[in-house]
């Protein structure tokens, strides 16, 4: 059970925030509890929406952006967001079990994926304080200043997703997946 209130409907939410959850369920057929639980602050749920809107119009793959997703979400130790991203990146993005398993391992059999994720890994274990090594390494894959701008934001916004789900224990709405079973 959520340790807040959770909108049971579009119209049982605040209506600053109707708007946006109905945008949502137009587009995914449905509306998951984070965004209900975020839709509590109208402010927060227009934010992580923006922000995500903005950055699936960007550099990165969408296949990347899960895969980013799914690593963040190990680290950080998020069953909600590791739920949700292990069934977009199956049944969207496409990638196979062992794809998915080395994303939530920190890498990935794609080498410029592989560079991605690694340095997304890295700037969730430093709190963003990367070394040269890392930011070479991602470069040297084949990374631009963009795209390396690009992982950051994404693992700020899938930070502020697993930060969200576990202070407020999100009731998990996908098939179920652990961090403890990487």
């Amino acid at each position: 059970m959520s340790r807040i209130q959770i909108p049971g409907s579009i119209s049982a939410a605040p209506a600053a925030s109707q708007a946006f959850l109905e945008r949502v369920g137009k587009s995914l057929g449905s509306v998951p509890n984070l965004f209900r639980l975020t839709a509590n602050s109208p402010a927060a749920l227009e934010g992580y929406v923006g922000l995500s809107g903005a950055l699936a119009k960007g550099s990165l793959a969408p296949q990347t952006r899960e895969r980013i997703a799914l690593a963040v979400a190990q680290i950080n130790g998020c069953d909600y967001c590791l739920s949700a991203h292990a069934y977009l990146a199956a049944n969207v993005a496409k990638l196979d079990a062992a794809e998915i398993a080395a994303n939530r391992a920190g890498g990935s059999s794609d080498p410029k994926a592989d560079a991605a994720v690694k340095f997304a890994a890295a700037l969730v274990r430093a709190r963003g304080q990367v070394s040269e090594a890392d930011l070479s390494a991602v470069r040297m894959a084949g990374h631009s200043d963009a795209e390396m701008v690009e992982i950051v934001a994404h693992v700020a916004l899938n930070t502020l997703t697993n930060y969200l789900n576990e202070a407020f224990d999100t009731p998990i709405d996908f098939p179920v997946v652990t961090a403890s079973a990487a």
